[in-house]
């Protein structure tokens, strides 16, 4: 029998289905996975209601004119530049077949997302990552000296996350003029992942397309802003001109996303943001990030605060992702899951608060109840 090729027999199952799995089968409170508990708003799911049995065929390769339009208005591009993915993933996937090679290098910052790498290996492309670093306060920082000097003469693109998975990092004007700079100086291409765009705890994120339109793919997901991470609405704002182009290489991927449901979230776009359903949002997972936050230091970890996501990055000695959901009934994400080459993601964790806040809580129990059992071990006479 023939065998399969390297790239599938070197490809594992990923650190969130194997954590949700293992979850499930130890009956653990799963922080791990980037999934809410709260159900999506009652505007979409009316949507999607009216939409099934109506358009339930499939949509243009580039997505339903209705969808693209109310992107358009929703990001402040021309709905025409704008082509609908199933999920970001697909979006990126095709951006790293569309945009690098074989020979090409891309840069992305460490930690980085479990996809970006192995998406870069699949086009041929040779991922190069630049360092997040904790500060002495807490903080991630951006050394810019450092991201110049990884550029070389095989440099074709520059990814970038904002608000960036898994530390939450927002990255401030500044080091976005100089990211555009770079690209502009490099005749890079850049890749805006902005998929938690409305989660954030402070300044609105700035769009990386903002500083240079005619450069930037900036990638969102319906799943992220709505709540329904299983719907498998993505989307790309291209620069002008490259739509055609992306359209090609999708349809020959998933052809397109589900229909109804990008009928439901087109209706649910307006709605969503002439509702304030995003600051409600936004005021609730602040205040399970402070429940979860403030629940860990008091169990003696150290905490990261981040800026956007629905995650958090924390710490504390004796701790390991396969004991916790073992032992103490819940499921992290090991922070060496983001790592490509950087030993200091050893020993931190990534956990998601977009759980309810009864989970939140009875997680916290369960841990503080795993630090008691190993604390009286401790003293226990042998």
């Amino acid at each position: 029998m023939p065998e399969l090729l390297p790239r599938a027999r070197s490809s594992q199952e990923s650190v969130f289905a194997r954590m949700s799995r293992l979850a499930a089968q130890h009956g653990a409170i799963n922080l791990g996975q980037g999934f809410p508990s709260d159900s999506p708003p009652a505007f979409l799911l009316e949507a999607a209601r009216q939409a099934v049995g109506t358009l339930d065929q499939y949509a243009p390769p580039a997505g339903l004119p209705a969808l693209r339009d109310a992107l358009g208005a929703d990001l402040g591009v021309d709905g025409v530049d704008v082509v609908v993915t199933t999920g970001a993933t697909e979006a990126m996937g095709l951006l790293a077949q569309a945009l690098y090679g074989p020979g090409d290098e891309v840069l992305m910052l460490e930690p980085v997302f479990d996809i970006y790498l192995p998406q870069a290996r699949l086009a041929g492309a040779t991922p190069v990552t630049v360092p997040l670093r904790l500060t002495a306060e807490g903080g991630w920082t951006l050394d810019l000296d450092e991201l110049r000097a990884a550029v070389t003469p095989r440099t074709r693109a520059l990814l970038l996350n904002s608000p960036h998975n898994p530390t939450g990092r927002v990255f401030t004007r500044e080091e976005l003029e100089a990211v555009a700079a770079l690209a502009r100086q490099h005749d890079l291409w850049l890749i805006s992942d902005e998929v938690y765009d409305e989660l954030y705890f402070g300044e609105r994120p700035l769009g990386l397309r903002t500083l240079a339109p005619e450069r930037t793919f900036t990638v969102g997901s319906a799943g992220k802003r709505l709540e329904a991470t299983g719907w498998r609405v993505g989307w790309v704002a291209c620069p002008p001109g490259y739509v055609g182009n992306l359209t090609g290489l999708r349809q020959v991927a998933s052809f397109c996303a589900p229909t109804p449901f990008q009928a439901a979230v087109a209706a649910a776009l307006p709605v969503a943001r002439q509702s304030g359903f995003y600051e409600g949002l936004r005021e609730g997972y602040a205040a399970r990030l402070d429940l979860l936050a403030g629940g860990l230091r008091d169990l003696g970890a150290e905490v990261f605060r981040p800026g956007g996501t629905y995650f958090l990055m924390a710490r504390r000695p004796g701790w390991e992702a396969g004991t916790l959901v073992e032992r103490a009934g819940v499921a992290v994400i090991p922070g060496e899951a983001f790592a490509a080459r950087e030993p200091a993601l050893k020993g931190l964790f990534r956990l998601a608060f977009c759980k309810s806040q009864a989970e939140l809580e009875q997680a916290l129990e369960r841990l503080g109840r795993f630090v008691q059992a190993d604390r009286e071990a401790e003293h226990r006479p042998v």
